[in-house]
């Protein structure tokens, strides 16, 4: 009988010899897996981010045998093969035990090794279908498993089985499994997870109750206590269908989707970002510390980058404030939002560039009414408060709001748009006169991410290129996008902290004890708040709001935004220089005074050949105007108000004490006069003490009569 067996083995070794010496090595097994994931690597090679790619199947790293917890190995060996390390890859004892169950119908483990079923798992043809397997199917994985035992030794075929197996529904290999069932890596499964895990092998999408019993029966041949409880944690491991991966490898979750929607990864890859892992750790707790602070004034998102000036490098991507948000998807990086006040450096700089304004012009800031196609453009400072004249300096550093729509009448909203997209404010799509004056003070959508890099693009003098992700990838290409000279003297103003002085006070969250230019920004009814500033070696944007347009209550960017960028940007520096730029050529440095004490004397910089000798007075900075009413302008009487209380007031600038004509009839002489209004049309003169007309409007008063 021994003898007939010996015969038959032989036999069926020769017939199948061809397919066992088919079966791949370890190395080659080992070399070919993949995961269904990208991993993202910081800067230094640090893991932060994994982001499934390959959606047909559920895999991670590959695990190695001293990766795996003594536990599990126990618990697989007393479940799947108890003689693994005695057989050479068929265990005939069980063999025969299996054999002499199915001639008495009686319930028995099936003979199939470790080994055996790793062979199926290599080899296509010998996998289990789901009649089970044929008769020559089981020849063939004896004669494969018996092979394979004498190729590979037996720690590389545990190893390889626990990465290839399947365990329920999508998920592969033990390193996947761990991390959904139970939010663990393999080395940290105890006694009864790895019982829970280790009863999926035979019947990988049993209902809990079954998976639950079997567990119970290898917790019991482990000597791993009783089975309390058991049934439950069994139903709540299997609930989970996504790995729980740890902290540290879900660090920019934002970032890794944008560069993969860009730049497209296969499954398994490693890609070494931009990113520096302890940077991004820290702007993400500090963000979301902040705006949980903030949460009881009705603030829940957030989110900050932080670009290298040289290379563009995104050194940090946090595209939102985490467990505070509702909307915790949505890139704040990415989010279309209203800019604010953060557009005026760069309206200055171009009214700086294109000589009508420098640094020391002064500009009327007072009550302003401006006549648009869209009917009164009516604009307020921030505190509704007026400073009269101020210098260039003073409003962007205070951030003024009437002294740049004034700007922007002399830079025009078509020009100032165009200058914004070419800096790559690409959301900026309409022509100038879609957003007319108000694209002075941010009345439009733009990203953190392109308004960052235009802020990165003044910190090198106006060179534009586009932000890189990917460490080491190609530079882009670099371009002079706005002028050198002027975009210096606007770095200037930001680090100023006299200029800010009349807002914001000496002493605030944007003061560094180093180089550093700032700016903030809020959009109308507080709904988005800013904060963006470089040193001489990076551009920190944040961005403080929230997702679903709701306004803040009471959260200006000195609150909100700015603590975030002061305490990301001191981090940056904690051993980096940032010293006061030198000045450049093309700039020049004069020692100017103004009138009537305006402003302190002070050293004030100009374009080369821009600067005067001389004492900046009012008068140069007001235009010879009729600033109310409006040309164009329609009133209309209100027959229940008693007529001593209506009245229109007749304001003029840039000159004192003019003469009023109305309808060709002198009516008055002073800066503003108030006038009984009734109907009719009505042309308004300013005129000189010589009768020259200096200014005219039209208006018109409409109402039934007076009671």
């Amino acid at each position: 009988m021994k003898f007939l067996l010996s015969v038959l083995f032989a036999v069926i070794l020769s017939a199948f010899s061809n397919l066992a010496f088919a079966l791949p090595t370890f190395k080659e097994v080992k070399a070919v897996w993949r995961s269904s994931d990208v991993v993202l690597l910081d800067r230094n090679g640090t893991p932060i981010q994994r982001i499934r790619v390959d959606k047909t199947v559920r895999k991670l790293d590959w695990v190695t045998l001293n990766q795996v917890s003594p536990a599990f190995r126990n618990a697989l060996l007393i479940s799947e093969d108890k003689r693994f390390y005695q057989h050479s890859g068929v265990d005939w004892a069980a063999v025969v035990a299996a054999g002499w169950g199915n001639a008495l119908s009686s319930k028995t483990r099936g003979a199939s090794t470790l080994t055996m079923q790793l062979v199926g798992l290599l080899d296509e043809d010998l996998r289990r279908g789901n009649a089970g397997r044929s008769v020559w199917q089981k020849a063939g994985q004896t004669v494969s498993a018996t092979w394979l035992e004498r190729s590979w030794t037996k720690p590389q075929i545990l190893e390889s089985y626990l990465n290839l197996v399947s365990f329920r529904g999508e998920i592969v290999g033990l390193s996947a499994l761990a991390a959904t069932l139970f939010g663990k890596a393999p080395s940290g499964l105890d006694a009864r997870e790895s019982a829970i895990a280790v009863a999926l092998l035979r019947a990988p999408n049993a209902p809990v109750s079954k998976v639950a019993e079997r567990a119970c029966g290898i917790v019991t041949a482990l000597k791993a206590g009783d089975c309390r409880g058991l049934a439950g944690e069994t139903a709540v491991a299997l609930a989970q269908t996504s790995p729980r991966y740890s902290a540290n490898e879900q660090l920019a979750p934002h970032f890794a989707r944008q560069l993969l929607a860009t730049q497209p990864q296969a499954a398994g890859t490693q890609v070494r970002t931009t990113l520096d892992a302890e940077l991004q750790r820290f702007a993400t707790q500090v963000l979301r510390r902040t705006v949980g602070e903030l949460a009881n004034r009705n603030v829940e998102d957030g989110a900050l980058l932080v670009l290298d000036n040289a290379s563009g490098d995104v050194l940090a991507w946090v595209g939102s404030s985490g467990d505070w948000s509702r909307a915790g998807e949505v890139d704040g990086v990415l989010a279309l939002r209203q800019a604010g006040s953060t557009l005026k450096p760069f309206l200055y700089q171009q009214a700086i560039a294109g000589k009508w304004l420098t640094a020391a012009s002064l500009l009327d800031d007072s009550p302003l009414n401006l006549n648009t196609g869209a009917g009164l453009y009516n604009p307020q400072n921030y505190d509704s408060s007026y400073k009269g004249p101020v210098s260039v300096r003073t409003a962007l550093g205070s951030s003024l709001n009437i002294p740049a729509v004034r700007t922007i009448q002399m830079v025009t909203p078509r020009a100032f748009r165009d200058q914004l997209y070419a800096l790559g404010l690409s959301s900026l799509n309409q022509d100038g006169d879609y957003y007319g004056f108000s694209l002075a003070l941010g009345g439009a959508d733009v990203r953190l991410l392109e308004l960052t890099n235009a802020y990165r693009a003044l910190a090198n003098l106006g060179m534009y290129s586009a932000v890189r992700n990917i460490h080491h990838a190609p530079a882009g290409n670099t371009k002079q996008i706005i002028d050198r000279a002027s975009s210096f003297i606007i770095g200037d103003i930001l680090a100023d902290r006299n200029a800010r002085a009349a807002t914001f006070g000496l002493e605030n969250v944007l003061a560094t004890r180093y180089w550093s230019a700032v700016k903030t920004g809020t959009s109308k009814d507080m709904r988005d708040n800013w904060t963006m500033g470089f040193s001489r070696k990076y551009t920190v944007g944040v961005w403080v709001g929230n997702a679903s347009g709701a306004p803040m209550w009471d959260v200006s960017g000195m609150h909100g935004a700015a603590p975030v960028w002061q305490a990301v940007m001191n981090r940056l520096h904690e051993r980096t220089p940032s010293k006061a730029p030198p000045i450049i050529t093309g700039v020049e440095a004069r020692n100017v005074q103004f009138e009537k004490n305006l402003e302190a004397p002070r050293r004030e910089l100009f374009l080369a050949g821009t600067g005067r000798d001389q004492i900046y007075a009012a008068s140069h900075a007001q235009p010879i105007a009729i600033t109310a009413p409006i040309d164009g302008a329609i009133y209309a009487l209100d027959p229940d108000i008693p007529p001593n209380n209506q009245r229109i007031v007749f304001h003029s600038t840039g000159i004192k004490q003019p003469i009023w004509w109305l309808n060709k009839k002198r009516i008055g002489q002073a800066q503003s006069i108030s006038w009984f209004p009734w109907p009719g049309r009505y042309r308004l003169e300013m005129r000189d003490g010589a009768g020259k007309v200096l200014a005219s409007v039209k208006f018109e008063v409409r109402g039934a009569g007076l009671k």
